[in-house]
């Protein structure tokens, strides 16, 4: 049953994080370098530098998907409540 739930809770995970390119690219990044696929993590100093470098630019991401996504909310919020207003789409 435990298995069960996991799995659904993996498919969940992967399903939103597929939903936002840029996240789901810093998290194969991070995965990079736990493997060190490029080979140039010999050293726990150099492990640490790109770990840093990776979650720095996850933040940076993140609340870059976020500030999209709570714009496109509120757009639709607003055309949802004042149906008179119009976009500044191609003329």
């Amino acid at each position: 049953m435990t298995q069960i739930v996991s799995q659904s809770n993996s498919k969940s995970f992967i399903a939103r994080l597929n939903q936002h390119p840029k996240l789901r690219e810093r998290v194969e990044s991070l995965l990079n370098v736990v493997e060190n696929t490029t080979g140039d993590c010999i050293k726990a100093d150099d492990a640490e530098q790109h770990v840093i470098e990776e979650i720095r630019q996850m933040g940076n991401d993140a609340l870059h998907c976020w500030g999209s996504t709570a714009a496109d909310r509120e757009a639709k919020q607003l055309r949802e409540q004042r149906p008179e207003l119009h976009g500044n789409g191609k003329k």
